[in-house]
């Protein structure tokens, strides 16, 4: 589960708009409710970045976000809010050089901000994957264990945190699962690899995305979800490794520090 594989978090705001959009229900096939849908959908819609707009067409993006307004208008508490499904589309395509691939989004309500393993910055507890996530971080950087779940600055940094699906059921992770989100997201995936990128790809569900990017852009292990982490994440070292990959391109590397005031740009043994 990332975020799934979206910079303010979601806060009060967000999550009023989470509440009045799920607590909208009434019949979705009338005229007024075919009107209601697609203003919703609408809303969906309105966080990609324009420069994705003509990179997405022919891909069934419109009838996506449709379906999803039309189960929360049907009375299906839906994750995340809406105008943070396609969050992780908010930053410019060519900016864009660094793909983490989660699951699905955090199925409890309030943690989920459409960017995968990310959650709001006051989460507690912090979910175990991205527990997880931290440990390695420190040490792989060489840097302090974060104590946030928010990873928006690395989304700001041009790293897009996809969901390879990007909604669910409130407390019931892949439910959405083969609804249609997969189409979208492999179209996303397929139009970076045409740019300089690295992937960090966990999990086999993730992994299968790796013959679109070519494995010498990849960076691959298990899940860090605690089922796995000990077969092979932990020591993976993957923020350095996705570094050198975009050196390797002539891009400029990320700097992962989720701490004011420390570069997270270099392996820990270079510090």
């Amino acid at each position: 589960m990332g975020e799934a594989a979206n910079g303010a978090a979601e806060g009060a705001a967000n999550g009023a708009a989470e509440g009045a959009a799920n607590g909208a229900t009434g019949d979705t096939t009338g005229r007024d409710g075919a009107g209601a849908a697609a203003k919703l959908a609408g809303t969906i819609l309105a966080t990609i970045h324009p420069s994705w707009r003509a990179e997405l067409d022919g891909v069934p993006v419109e009838e996506a976000a449709e379906a999803t307004a039309r189960r929360i208008l049907g009375g299906e508490h839906v994750l995340p809010a809406p105008e943070n499904i396609f969050r992780a589309l908010s930053i410019p395509a060519p900016a864009t050089r660094v793909l983490i691939v989660g699951q699905d989004p955090y199925p409890t309500p309030g943690h989920a901000v459409g960017l995968s393993f990310s959650a709001t910055p006051d989460t507690r507890p912090i979910p175990k994957s991205l527990v997880n996530i931290h440990r390695e971080y420190a040490d792989d950087l060489g840097l302090p264990r974060p104590d946030t779940a928010d990873l928006t600055p690395w989304h700001r940094q041009g790293v897009m945190l996809l969901n390879r699906v990007l909604t669910v059921t409130a407390g019931a992770p892949n439910s959405h699962r083969g609804t249609g989100w997969e189409a979208v997201t492999e179209a996303v995936v397929r139009h970076l690899a045409e740019r300089p990128m690295a992937a960090i790809l966990w999990g086999r569900p993730a992994q299968t995305l790796a013959p679109l990017i070519g494995p010498d852009r990849c960076v691959m292990s298990p899940h860090p979800s605690p089922l796995a982490a000990h077969r092979g994440f932990f020591g993976s070292r993957p923020f350095s490794r996705a570094n050198e990959i975009l050196r390797g391109q002539g891009v400029d590397p990320v700097d992962w520090a989720l701490t004011p005031g420390v570069d997270g740009t270099s392996p820990r043994q270079q510090r």
